[in-house]
């Protein structure tokens, strides 16, 4: 009785099909991922201990909050960032110019519409982080006594 030959599979490339970026970054996707491959992949006579299972799935968790907090705090310094440009309107401020010159004028506008706020100062538009500090501040100084 012939056999017939067997021929090689197609391979699975198509062209012009979009190409498959590994991830990278750990994510909660990812954990689960391998937590699943672990878990298809474990011997039978001797599966995994329960209380590694619920260690790893703890990490997750672990994970997932600390994805949380570090998201939270970039927003918060976002926030920040707004809110020192917003209190630099009407003061004089120094700054240095692309020549590394120190120039000095006053705020009069900021723009939020980038990562980082604009701040209007005489005409010119300086990043907040350019600014190097506040010239002439208006609030009234006490002296101070010893007691």
């Amino acid at each position: 009785m012939p056999v017939d030959p067997v021929s090689a599979a197609p391979p699975s490339f198509q062209p012009g099909a979009a190409e498959r970026s590994p991830k990278q970054s750990m994510d909660g996707e990812v954990f689960m991922s391998l937590l699943v491959s672990q878990l298809r992949n474990q011997d039978p006579s001797s599966p995994m201990d329960t209380n590694a299972m619920i260690a790893q799935t703890t990490q997750l968790a672990m994970m997932e909050k600390m994805n949380e907090v570090a998201s939270l705090t970039e927003e918060g310094f976002f926030l920040g960032m707004r809110s020192a440009a917003a209190d630099l309107i009407d003061r004089e401020v120094s700054y240095l110019d692309d020549g590394g010159e120190t120039l000095t004028g006053t705020a009069t506008a900021v723009s939020y519409a980038g990562p980082v706020p604009i701040v209007t100062v005489d005409g010119e538009a300086i990043a907040l982080d350019a600014i190097a500090g506040i010239v002439g501040d208006t609030l009234p100084v006490e002296p101070q006594t010893l007691v």
